[in-house]
């Protein structure tokens, strides 16, 4: 036996050698391409998306595909930062969801901005303070981020990606569980545990805040308190997972979009994002729609929002299959523009790996 694991920790030892000499021969490459782009696009979403999607297909195992993005991510990340370090904002403080949907998304070496409101991550991109910005579009128990919806209509910005994030809670604090008295976090999160909460600390008080990295701060200085959280957050502020994945929902998943002044280009596997809204008229929205179906666009969300402009008259956020350049949706969202009162092409982007 002894043997054996000798042969096998060299063996090791041989293969992490020549992934060292890979990775930073990868890396040299990628500096080579910047230098030759010049002030080029630093972030490439398509291209990115199409070695996730090349490495899934020829992936053999045993390793899942979701473990060899999460490990290309990195790499990509590291590699891309030898052109450029990108400056990402998201919703903080430090140890939010939205800084995980970041790290999915950009990789580990990059710099976050921090921000307290939707608002001022879209301002922050906007005046160039980041180069990207991801805010939550909606939540598969919640439903659309209403406030998100309405900057993407004010906005100049574009879409130019979208993240998916399993929302995992977690019961974080320094004391043992029969000793929390106070349980800190954000009303939604309070909310989808709230049957978990009942069974396990029914004479807690229940404290709502602005964000749970806000509420895991607070646990941290407080005795006797916890917060529900994300494991990065307690990583964050110094504090132990007591109980993990308390949702009580176990497919609860946000989807984050990547905002940006860039428009991106086809991956080959993408959606298109829309707002509209139909002349005031009986039928408007179907003839607005027709077009779609005539041209085999597959339409895969439709979200109404107030217009703010009369009472009862309302836009329509819809999500396409197709890139904007693809002939069929050029088409399609030509005839679409025609037939709307009002119509705005929000971006296309590839689809989550």
């Amino acid at each position: 036996m002894s043997d054996n694991l000798t042969d096998f920790r060299r063996e090791i030892d041989s293969i992490d050698e020549a992934l060292l000499e890979l990775l930073n021969k990868r890396a040299d490459i990628a500096r080579q391409v910047g230098e030759a782009k010049k002030q080029g696009v630093v972030y490439r979403p398509e291209r990115e998306a199409q070695v996730h999607r090349r490495l899934h297909k020829i992936n053999q195992g045993p390793l899942s595909n979701e473990t060899i993005s999460r490990l290309f991510t990195e790499v990509i990340s590291s590699c891309r930062a030898q052109e450029e370090k990108l400056g990402v904002a998201c919703l903080g403080p430090a140890g939010t969801f939205s800084e995980e949907a970041v790290l999915k998304q950009f990789g580990s070496v990059v710099n976050v901005v921090y921000c307290a409101t939707i608002d001022e991550v879209f301002k922050a991109v906007s005046s160039d303070a980041a180069t990207y910005g991801v805010v939550p579009l909606e939540n598969s128990t919640e439903g659309a981020i209403s406030r998100t919806l309405d900057l993407l209509f004010e906005s100049s910005l574009v879409l130019s990606g979208e993240v998916g994030l399993p929302v995992r809670h977690n019961l974080l604090s320094n004391e043992e569980a029969g000793s929390i008295e106070k349980i800190y976090s954000h009303s939604q999160s309070l909310s989808q545990c709230q049957k978990w909460l009942e069974q396990r600390h029914p004479r807690a008080q229940l404290i709502p805040i602005g964000s749970n990295a806000a509420a895991a701060k607070l646990a941290a200085k407080e005795d006797r308190s916890a917060a529900i959280a994300s494991a990065l957050a307690g990583e964050h502020y110094g504090l132990k997972v007591v109980n993990s994945s308390i949702e009580d929902r176990a497919d609860n998943t946000t989807r984050f979009g990547v905002i940006s002044k860039s428009e991106v280009d086809s991956s080959g596997l993408d959606k298109t994002s829309i707002v509209l809204a139909a002349q005031h008229t009986p039928g408007a929205i179907l003839a607005v729609l027709e077009p779609l179906a005539a041209n085999g666009i597959q339409m895969t969300r439709l979200e109404s929002r107030p217009s703010g402009v009369g009472l009862w008259e309302y836009m329509f956020f819809i999500d396409l299959e197709g890139h904007q350049n693809d002939e069929k949706m050029k088409m399609a969202l030509s005839e679409v523009q025609a037939k709307s009162g009002f119509f705005k092409l929000l971006g296309s982007y590839p689809k989550t790996v």
